[in-house]
């Protein structure tokens, strides 16, 4: 009886959501693209995990090729450069998301307190506009201010401030200032249109109450909208953390023009490893570290999402 109870309660369940798909059938064929687009470009190629164990043998195949277990994984926590390029992956990233989050959230704020429609998406515009261009061309821009026969920098606003021309493209000190300036500048707009948005949908009855009540513009700031945008400040960060062990592939390789002699601040474990695979070919290699970057950001939001679900569950991604 307790079997045949079973079977019709699964027979009854698959039935009910039969029946949900029929009815929301548009919707499931609406969401149908995206589905096959996450299908075949985020869990297909997870296959390739396998070849992170492998030593690569294109005569063999994949399957066919020697099985080696984690002696990929060793030539990247064995070389000489393991430190400084987990170091400066991990400080970079920190910065930037400090960074980012705090001039983001201060612009958003800014944003929505101008008045005139046209000036706020103007200045929406021109915030947004860096995200939108491409590295190479960041590169070049950063060339033309940088290099160091005709750059802006050397060539017009040193000379009139009575310094001498810089070689920027070989003096390590200025590059971590550097990065970090063309990182805000390029991702910040992003960031600070999504806090925008949920500014937006902030009831502006609250807004009101509190007028009413006495709370100057800096108090609604600081006991409405912030703690309304928590939630979203949150997931983005977790967000941003689950990819600290990744770094910004066009901003550590083209902004620097890929100089050897900047690679102690520039280097990063994603362009350690494309220099790897460039010289050496070892696609097992290649895939260790990628594997070894996702396991990594995994376990980080885990432990984040963990930690903000402990204090507000509300604010957790799950």
């Amino acid at each position: 009886m307790k079997q045949v109870s079973l079977k019709t309660k699964k027979k009854a369940a698959f039935a009910s959501e039969l029946r949900k798909v029929k009815k929301y059938r548009a919707l499931v064929l609406m969401a149908l693209p995206g589905l096959l687009y996450l299908l075949i470009n985020n869990y297909l190629p997870m296959f390739g995990i396998v070849i992170a164990f492998k030593d690569i043998n294109f005569a063999k195949g994949i399957m066919g090729s020697d099985w080696i277990g984690f002696k990929n994984f060793e030539y990247l926590f064995k070389t000489t450069d393991a430190y400084i390029i987990t170091r400066n992956t991990l400080l970079y990233n920190i910065t930037f998301i400090l960074l980012n989050t705090g001039i983001a959230l201060a612009l958003a704020i800014m944003l929505n307190e101008i008045r005139k429609r046209f000036l706020s998406r103007l200045y929406q515009t021109l915030i947004l506009l860096p995200f939108l261009i491409s590295m190479v061309i960041v590169g070049y821009l950063v060339l033309g201010f940088l290099d160091v026969e005709n750059g802006f920098m050397n060539k017009t606003l040193l000379p009139t401030m009575g310094l001498d021309p810089i070689s920027w493209y070989s003096e390590t000190k200025y590059w971590p200032w550097i990065l970090t300036l063309v990182s805000v500048w390029k991702g910040v707009g992003n960031l600070c249109i999504i806090y925008l948005a949920a500014i937006i949908g902030i009831d502006n009855e609250y807004y009101e109450a509190a007028t009413i009540d006495g709370a100057n513009r800096w108090q609604q700031i600081t006991k409405i909208t912030l703690p309304l945008v928590s939630p979203v400040i949150t997931i983005m960060t977790l967000l941003a953390i689950g990819r600290i062990f990744y770094s910004d592939f066009g901003l550590f390789f083209q902004v620097p023009l890929n100089t050897g002699a900047l690679m102690p601040v520039t280097n990063t474990i994603d362009t350690y490893v494309y220099r790897a695979l460039i010289n050496l070919g070892d696609i097992g290699m290649s895939s260790a570290a990628g594997l070894y970057q996702a396991f990594v950001g995994f376990i980080l939001v885990i432990l984040s999402n963990a930690v903000v679900r402990k204090y507000n569950k509300d604010n957790a991604l799950f």
